[in-house]
């Protein structure tokens, strides 16, 4: 689907075209809320900003004048908080996509700061937008030489204590690497020995992670994933998910249209019952909603589940530099560009170019 159009006036005084997205993605590419979020926000102020597409190059323009919604991804999004407040009074609703892993002890996460740090700055933004705003993500399950599944089994209960009462979901996914060529040359020029899952071990982690979350009562879901492993209570997740923008903003009408969402009262029966279709979404004690459409993103990978958004991030641009990085061709590169924002922190990209 092609997103709507707006005619936009640069900072340079001229005119141009822009996509006009409902729905942001804030960013797959790039941990925008750690680095550029003081940037971001200054871009939404405005009214848009410009990105660059990797695969030719071409520079153009996003509108920001019908945004509803914006999915946030981060590992350390402790920058967002004092700018959650102008969302609300845009009307612009958020959740946000934390990447909360625990590799501390094997330095493969140097530019994020210790665990304990970012589990406070989890329940902060909990305490801030509320339960179900904020989901957990174990990204990704890295077998190494010196990393096998009953660290990370502990490393995810060490976690999960910890976030019982402040979020809902858990979700994971097992590091790919031979389908990253960024990932395997970055694990490689920082000699990491890493390897495969197998399908038996992805089984058998799947296997225990279900027996402990009887603890934690989490959904638990995979992100990106062709193994199905519903037998143990684990869905095919839906990072961009229009489910949960239901929930959070089904007051939105614009937004609700969009998705093509019809909502709907509840009706008591005689003795009170109440009768919703079977694939309805429950939205509280008096209202469910209905989906007319579906709002998939074909341009994705084949088995991720995410509906249509628009990501307005780059890559190479994420200071992290964490080791088994997808995003970045060089840690080089992620600096040099990281230098240039800082040069420029005023210029329509996220590169300052």
């Amino acid at each position: 689907m092609a997103w709507g159009k707006d005619r936009i006036q640069l900072d340079n005084g001229m005119y141009a075209d822009a996509q006009a997205p409902e729905i942001i993605s804030a960013s797959r590419s790039t941990d925008i809320p750690s680095f550029y979020a003081d940037w971001f926000f200054a871009r939404l102020k405005k009214g848009y900003s410009a990105w660059t597409n990797p695969f030719n190059g071409v520079k153009s323009y996003v509108s920001y004048g019908k945004t509803r919604f914006i999915v946030f991804w981060s590992k350390n999004p402790e920058k967002l908080i004092p700018h959650l407040d102008y969302l609300k009074e845009r009307g612009i609703n958020c959740y946000i996509q934390y990447t909360l892993n625990d590799y501390d002890d094997e330095h493969l996460e140097k530019g994020v700061p210790k665990i304990s740090e970012r589990i406070q700055t989890f329940k902060a933004l909990v305490d801030k937008l509320g339960k179900g705003h904020v989901i957990w993500r174990f990204d990704p399950l890295l077998l190494t030489d010196t990393i096998d599944i009953e660290l990370l089994l502990k490393k995810i209960e060490g976690i999960a204590d910890q976030l019982v009462g402040y979020t809902e979901k858990l979700v994971f996914s097992f590091a790919d690497i031979l389908a990253y060529k960024k990932v395997k040359a970055n694990l490689e020029a920082s000699h990491i020995n890493y390897r495969e899952w197998s399908i038996p071990e992805m089984d058998e982690f799947a296997a225990r992670l279900s027996h402990l979350n009887k603890k934690w009562g989490f959904t638990i879901a995979t992100c990106g994933e062709k193994i199905d492993l519903d037998k143990y209570g684990i869905a095919h997740n839906r990072c961009v998910d229009d489910d949960l923008m239901i929930r959070i903003a089904w007051n939105d009408p614009v937004l609700m249209k969009f998705l093509g969402v019809e909502i709907h009262e509840k009706e008591y029966g005689l003795f009170g019952e109440d009768s919703i279709p079977e694939d309805a979404i429950v939205i509280d004690e008096g209202h469910y909603a209905v989906k007319k459409k579906n709002n998939k993103d074909k341009g994705q990978r084949q088995f991720c589940g995410c509906i249509i958004s628009k990501d307005i991030g780059e890559y190479n641009t994420c200071p992290h530099l964490c080791e088994y990085c997808y995003a970045n061709s060089s840690k080089e590169a992620a600096i040099r560009n990281w230098q240039m924002h800082k040069n420029n922190p005023d210029s329509d990209t996220i590169t300052g170019k």
